[in-house]
């Protein structure tokens, strides 16, 4: 029963894209693209829930087989699914995330052109990305790894006769194939060092078997300790890109010019999650690397608080929001990189699920409240030219006042207690003997981080419902409500970001289910403390209470002063890290592109083209002879008989 159950997640969004795009081509049904999509994540949410209720938590491990994918002479690839308690938390946020957003996207969608292409292609990259999270070997991971990222391309650049949506969409693909590149060489690595210690009986890509690996991990460490490391780096460097972490960070903010439901399911549950969710897998290998981990951290802690100060100076709406997204995925980042204390890797591992749970909640009630203004305000996001839209967007500002104060951390809410549980563990790695020192600076990085977030979330709130009433020419007459349809997923996320962090957290129910990561140190009971919550309590309140007085009228040119409005263009042109990366990377290459072209236009083609002038030239040789007079034929032709009669006489004498 449960091997049907669990082949229902990855297949039926994969029907669903079939069918859409039977509809997208043909034009046949366009107007009802959106049912089949529907039915497929509602059958697969509903399976990933029934899976996450009936898989019990003695069997660590649950892996059915599927189908061979390939196989080839000795070469054989399966496709088979492994189910534990890692990939059944994060299917479920994804399968169920993605069904609201979809449901949520028949109203913002519905007149549009290509309406059913982007039902084709959303459920086209649930399916990929499903079986990113269920692959039981890491070579399939990679496979719909590169399926995730074909198909956030093709829903960034959705609208792609826009020159901004093609850039972006350009953009992150382009960024993502670098972490890639060095994602694939350590596939590669690793397989070679499995091969070196694994049984010679494995097949070719069974060796890179989750259980093959991790069971092989410690001997790779005894016998090759700096390729082991590698490896781990170089498996960073892909969860660094796919999670849009610093310094390549910078192709996520640009994904917003994507229809807004696709920003709720790249920047929620689905796409910059992988990177996370790569480092929780390959957790049994990355125990073994603290140093790795600890850069993992300052990653982590780099990217949340430079984004958070970002975050705090845009104007549009949908980017404060995707610069918190990559912000917030710097938080799980520090909490992964807890496990740089072996005993701790699973509470690490913990933290950093529950965290992309909560995440995914909240976050996609802000981006679909945004997607409402934006809808409300004739596609008007900025939030200079509009605001007071309490009044006409009621709804609207009471879900996106949930989200933000989940996301800002008040206390109860799902964000508090999964933002306090990374931060209880920093705190408690700030006394480690080797890192305390790391992790002491990321701990107060974690706190400073914690403040801006609240202070730029409820500063786009206060700015976004609250003032004198702005509506945006460009919104007409129109400017209303949304529908019940678009609404009622909403209130879903918005009861989950209410409550999941209470119902999972302090029952315990969390850190039970995930008690047998396999491989891993079983969880050991953590020590409880007021500090942590009361602080985190005490900054989220002060954040607010610092973007209510900014945003007051009387507070309008505040923003402090001639040294904090620098600082505040500063932070406006996101401190100018697409510039400098321009500057540095892009020029040169366009310049070397430049003189290449110029050799091939001026040197290669030049010589090829004199090359191809000889036949001319021997034509024009040859094309004398045949001048059509009859007497010069003729007297060729007495020429070539006296040769003849010369060489046939006096031949034998030369």
């Amino acid at each position: 029963m449960d091997y049907y159950v669990a082949w229902l997640i990855p297949i039926s969004p994969l029907i669903a894209a079939l069918i859409c795009t039977v509809m997208a081509v043909t034009k046949t049904g366009r107007n009802y693209a959106h049912l089949p999509a529907w039915c497929a994540l509602t059958i697969a949410a509903a399976a990933s829930l029934l899976l996450l209720n009936r898989v019990s938590v003695d069997e660590s491990v649950s892996v059915f087989g599927g189908f061979s994918w390939l196989d080839v002479a000795r070469v054989r690839v399966a496709l088979s699914i492994q189910l534990d308690a890692i990939s059944l938390i994060l299917i479920t946020v994804v399968t169920c995330v993605s069904a609201l957003v979809a449901f949520y996207a028949r109203g913002y969608m519905h007149n549009d052109p290509g309406y059913a292409r982007f039902f084709a292609v959303f459920s086209a990259f649930v399916a990929s990305m499903s079986m990113l999270v269920l692959a039981d070997n890491l070579f399939v991971l990679y496979a719909f790894w590169e399926g995730v990222g074909l198909c956030s391309y093709l829903l960034i650049g959705f609208w792609y006769k826009r020159p901004a949506a093609a850039k972006a969409a350009t953009k992150a693909f382009l960024v993502n194939r670098i972490a890639d590149c060095g994602f694939l060489l350590g596939i590669l690595l690793l397989w070679l060092q499995v091969g070196n210690v694994a049984s010679p009986t494995q097949g070719t890509f069974s060796r890179l078997d989750y259980v093959v690996i991790f069971n092989s991990v410690e001997l790779i460490a005894a016998q090759n300790p700096n390729m082991l490391a590698l490896i781990g780096a170089l498996m960073l460097l892909g969860a660094v890109g796919k999670s849009a972490q610093f310094p390549l960070h910078v192709w996520l903010p640009d994904a917003m010019e994507g229809p807004t439901p696709v920003s709720a399911l790249i920047h929620a549950a689905t796409m910059v999650t992988a990177g996370v969710f790569l480092l929780c897998r390959m957790s049994p290998l990355l125990v073994l690397l603290p140093d790795v981990l600890v850069i993992a951290g300052w990653i982590g802690g780099i990217t949340s608080l430079l984004a958070a100060v970002i975050a705090l100076f845009q104007h549009d709406l949908k980017r404060v929001l995707a610069y918190s997204t990559v912000s917030q995925l710097g938080y799980m980042f520090m909490a992964v990189s807890c496990g740089a204390s072996s005993n701790l890797m699973s509470a690490a591992v913990m933290a950093a699920l529950f965290h992309v749970a909560t995440h995914a909640f909240f976050k996609a009630l802000l981006f679909l409240s945004a997607g409402n203004v934006m809808h409300a305000m004739g596609d008007e996001i900025d939030m200079r030219k509009l605001g007071g839209l309490r009044r006409v967007l009621p709804t609207t500002h009471i879900l996106f006042a949930i989200g933000a104060a989940a996301l800002s951390g008040v206390p109860l809410l799902s964000g508090f207690w999964s933002k306090d549980g990374i931060l209880s563990l920093l705190s408690l790695m700030s006394s480690n003997d080797v890192y305390g020192g790391s992790f002491t600076v990321l701990l107060l990085i974690g706190y400073a981080t914690a403040a801006i977030t609240s202070l730029y979330t409820f500063r786009a709130f206060f700015r976004t419902f609250y003032g004198k009433e702005v509506i945006p020419k460009s919104a007409g007459s129109h400017a209303h409500e949304m529908p019940l349809g678009m609404i009622g997923p909403m209130v879903i996320l918005a009861t989950g970001s209410l409550f999941l962090g209470i119902v999972l957290a302090p029952t315990g129910i969390m850190s039970r289910y995930l008690q047998k990561i396999p491989f891993l140190v079983p969880m050991e009971e953590l020590p409880h403390g007021w500090a942590v919550p009361v602080l985190s309590a005490f900054l989220c309140g002060a954040g607010f209470i610092v973007a209510w007085i900014t945003t007051r009228p009387a507070s309008k040119n505040l923003w402090f002063g001639a040294t904090g409005r620098g600082f505040a263009r500063f932070g406006e042109n996101r401190f100018y890290i697409d510039e400098a990366y321009s500057f540095c990377f892009i020029k040169p290459v366009e310049w070397f592109a430049s003189l290449l072209a110029a050799f091939d236009v001026l040197v290669l083609d030049g010589f090829w083209k004199r090359v191809s002038r000889l036949p001319d030239r021997l034509g024009d040789i040859f094309r004398k002879l045949q001048s059509g007079v009859v007497s010069n034929y003729a007297g060729w032709m007495a020429f070539g008989l006296v040769a003849l009669l010369v060489i046939v006489l006096f031949g034998e004498g030369f």
